[in-house]
């Protein structure tokens, strides 16, 4: 029995030790920093750690390894040489036919009227000389070097023509090869001349010089001229205009051939 072996005293004296070193062991604890370990069923609520929220999405953030999208392009607004506008779509060269107008009308004062060659620019000459030089070799295919190309083509028609300009030259003949045409140049270029404009930007060397000379003061010798040119026919329906409107070669002073053009 436990009367027996322990008194009174004893036991109380037990009972103050035990207390003393549990009330000692926790500041000890405390103070050496390692944190006191409690049981789950001893810690409140809101001692439990809460779990950590997942990380909200940053809205300008692209996930890792996506690109991002190209912005979108904006159509630009067209320009004045856009290939939808008219003048690019338009790559024809429409001739100024005023030019090439014969300028001479009934009652208007004559033009002086030349024969002489060695009056011309050299340039205006030489280039006489190659045409009517090609004009005689009976091959229209000469000609294609002189007629030029693009803005400085020759004009051989008072309207837009399409294609290669030296078929439309066979096209205006009588024959297939376009000898009718080459015949009419000679003439033409046989003939006497006028010089237009002088010293302005439309300054020209005319054949026949029936381009700047009224019908109606053509003299006996100057209409049998223009019947090497021309038909009495012809010369009879040129009257009813009142001027020249058969063909006419112009050549600028700096020896360009501007002109070979029929038609009124």
């Amino acid at each position: 029995m436990l009367e027996k072996h322990f008194s009174a005293p004893a036991i109380a004296r037990a009972i103050v030790i035990v207390a003393a070193s549990c009330a000692f062991s926790l500041p000890a604890a405390a103070a050496s920093g390692k944190p006191v370990q409690l049981a789950l069923s001893e810690l409140k609520k809101e001692e439990l750690p809460k779990p950590a929220e997942p990380a909200k999405p940053d809205a300008t953030q692209k996930p890792a390894g996506e690109t991002p999208p190209a912005a979108t392009d904006q159509p630009a607004a067209p320009s004045d040489g856009d290939a939808d506008s008219p003048a690019a779509n338009d790559g024809a060269v429409v001739p100024d036919s005023s030019i090439a107008m014969p300028n001479a009308k009934e009652g208007a004062a004559a033009a002086q009227v030349e024969y002489d060659l060695s009056k011309l620019p050299f340039p205006v000459r030489k280039m006489h000389e190659l045409i009517l030089t090609a004009a005689k070799s009976g091959n229209i295919e000469a000609l294609r070097p002189l007629i030029g190309s693009g803005d400085d083509v020759t004009m051989l028609s008072l309207t837009e023509i399409e294609g290669d300009p030296l078929a439309y030259l066979k096209s205006l003949a009588g024959d297939p090869e376009g000898m009718e045409i080459l015949a009419i140049l000679v003439d033409v270029l046989e003939s006497g001349y006028v010089h237009l404009d002088a010293g302005t930007p439309d300054e020209l060397y005319v054949w026949p010089y029936f381009f700047a000379y009224p019908l109606d003061k053509l003299d006996a010798k100057q209409k049998v001229e223009l019947f090497q040119i021309v038909t009495a026919g012809d010369y009879d329906e040129m009257k009813q205009f009142g001027t020249y409107v058969f063909y006419r070669l112009g050549i600028t002073p700096k020896g360009r051939w501007r002109f070979f053009v029929t038609g009124d």
